[in-house]
């Protein structure tokens, strides 16, 4: 079956927070993060921003279907600067997310290693033989109507890891096109949202945290 077509939301983008070094940002959820290979592809986060402030520049990403904080960065030096942190697993992420069933206990980490899947590319798995590690912690913080809300914080940034991982333990993410048991039709959206980021500033190193309020 053919990969549906890519069709970017449209509306301003919500900018959380503005100065010299960096710029941090609410993606929209269907946005893709950077220019992909499908047609349409070019229509991604990093171009409207650079329309918005030219001379932005790329730190992190986020899947296409999840939405929340991205922190990009103003010029090169700053780059470096918030790129190391990801690398060194320095920057504090957390997230929210909407699940199917209800864990037996009221939080947990999940360590399993993960690599590409390549003959089912983009897709993921564990494997305990040629995966990188990959850690998350998680715990249940409420209900809701459609499954259980978790606050997730992974300890790693491997591809797809919060998706696979909860696949894994047998509650997948709401809406997940991917790993979830309806091919994401269970949900309007995938219910995953980068609800909280933490980091270095650039200059002056002080800790400063952005957020944004899960749309679900």
């Amino acid at each position: 079956m053919p990969d549906a077509p890519y069709l970017p939301p449209h509306g301003p983008i919500r900018i959380l927070h503005q100065d010299a070094d960096l710029l941090v940002a609410d993606k929209p959820q269907g946005l893709l993060s950077v220019p992909g290979k499908a047609a349409g592809g070019a229509e991604c986060l990093l171009a409207r921003l650079e329309e918005m402030v030219p001379g932005t520049r790329l730190v992190h990403r986020l899947d296409r279907d999840t939405s929340g904080v991205m922190v990009f960065a103003r010029h090169a030096r700053a780059q470096r600067h918030l790129g190391l942190q990801f690398e060194r697993r320095h920057a504090e992420k957390g997230y929210v997310a909407l699940v199917h069933g209800a864990p037996s206990d009221s939080s947990g980490e999940i360590d399993l290693p993960l690599t590409a899947d390549w003959p089912n590319r983009p897709r993921q798995k564990v494997c305990h033989y040629s995966g990188k590690v990959a850690r998350t912690a998680w715990q249940v913080i409420g209900r809701h109507p459609l499954g259980v809300r978790l606050e997730l914080r992974p300890e790693t940034g491997r591809s797809h890891q919060l998706r696979v991982h909860l696949a894994e333990i047998g509650h997948p993410i709401l809406g997940d096109p991917l790993y979830g048991p309806s091919g994401g039709r269970d949900a309007r959206r995938m219910m995953l949202h980068a609800a909280r980021l933490g980091l270095r500033h650039p200059t002056g190193g002080a800790a400063v945290a952005y957020t944004s309020p899960a749309p679900f």
